[in-house]
């Protein structure tokens, strides 16, 4: 079982479904920022689902990162709360099911109920392709910015420069 950790930033999504690996290539372009603290656990974790549950059960807080149809323009960032979540209709997620499940999941099993945003972008495409289409790769950035705001605003995580990398890495799932 792998090593409990409270702030988990996790990155869901198919990096072969063009636009639908925006969370896994955040949580790549994370793993190399200073600014992330060093309490939080950088998970990518793919299109996984219920499996994933092994790695969160027992977070406080957590941050998913993955491409979201909200029908808004394409590359469009929303941010989402654990009361939004809840209320979404079924197809508000690329990956429908597999994020309600875990979160429910994790609501039912979890050591605590955990705080949970989302960030997500309006995907332009989820057709097979490995490149992000242009508007949600000039988001990016952006994506990766407010991923950073999220966790530093979180009053017992501190951000640091000399994060090693052996402290950042979590396996690639």
């Amino acid at each position: 079982m792998p090593t409990p950790a409270t702030h988990i930033v996790l990155g869901l999504g198919n990096t072969l479904h063009s636009d639908d690996g925006i969370g896994p290539q955040a949580i790549e372009r994370l793993r190399n920022d200073s600014r992330v603290p060093k309490d939080v656990t950088l998970i990518e974790g793919g299109t996984l689902g219920l499996e994933l549950l092994t790695y969160i059960w027992d977070c406080s807080y957590l941050l998913v990162l993955d491409a979201v149809d909200v029908g808004q323009p394409p590359g469009t960032l929303v941010r989402m709360s654990s009361q939004e979540l809840q209320t979404l209709p079924g197809k508000a997620s690329a990956h429908q099911l597999g994020v309600a499940d875990l979160l429910v999941a994790l609501r039912v099993l979890a050591k605590q109920t955990p705080e949970v945003v989302l960030l997500g972008v309006q995907p332009a495409s989820t057709e097979w392709g490995t490149e992000l289409s242009p508007a949600v790769a000039a988001v990016l950035p952006a994506l990766a910015d407010a991923a950073v705001a999220e966790v530093c605003r979180r009053p017992h995580t501190q951000a640091s420069s000399d994060r090693s990398a052996e402290a950042r890495a979590r396996p690639v799932l």
